[in-house]
């Protein structure tokens, strides 16, 4: 079983339309928090990622923001945080969370969120890391997701053994549980089969 010294966190720097999702956020951070796992995401005070890092730092966490010159402004960058840290730009920001974390977590977003999602994923699959990833399914948000994937490994685009990459729980304890025990593939298992 894996321990996590931090878990970087992925998700919306909107406000969300659907109300359970804010209390969502919170609660993931702040269960972080109660179990010692530190906080890494995107160094914003709005949204989604606001909550996450309020639930940590009421729990008495560390949260460790990371944030692009061009979006301190926009999304308004914490100043209360364990630490921010500003970066010339998004490459560098996803680059340096993932250095500062050991698994990986989405929650609702868009198009960033998928896009950091779907890259750390690739970086599992080929162990440019060998760090789990996860979403946490609120409200099913995930579902047409899953489904996708499922469609794109039946057509032959993602390998059987890699369907599984990313672990879906609606409850956050148990998607903890699952990334700690998370078995990864390792790139000498297929990359030279035809």
């Amino acid at each position: 079983m894996r321990v996590f010294g931090r878990v970087c966190v992925y998700c919306g720097s909107s406000e969300a339309a659907v109300p359970t999702y804010g209390p969502a956020a919170y609660g993931f951070g702040r269960l972080l928090a109660e179990r010692g796992i530190g906080v890494v995401y995107g160094g914003g005070s709005v949204g989604l990622m606001n909550q996450v890092a309020q639930g940590a730092l009421d729990a008495g966490g560390e949260v460790v923001g990371v944030i692009p010159e061009k979006l301190l402004a926009l999304e308004l960058g914490r100043s209360d945080l364990t630490r921010l840290e500003v970066v010339r730009g998004m490459h560098a920001r996803k680059h340096r969370m993932a250095e500062l974390s050991d698994a990986f977590v989405a929650l609702p977003g868009g198009y960033g969120t998928f896009e950091e999602l779907f890259e750390v994923t690739t970086w599992t699959q080929l162990e440019y890391h060998r760090k789990p990833v996860g979403v946490l399914n609120v409200e099913g948000f995930y579902d047409p997701l899953v489904t996708f994937l499922q469609r794109a490994a039946s057509d032959g685009f993602i390998r059987e053994m890699h369907v599984g990459l990313i672990s879906v729980e609606a409850d956050p304890e148990k998607l903890l549980e699952r990334l700690a025990a998370a078995e990864l593939p390792e790139v000498a298992q297929w990359i030279d089969s035809p």
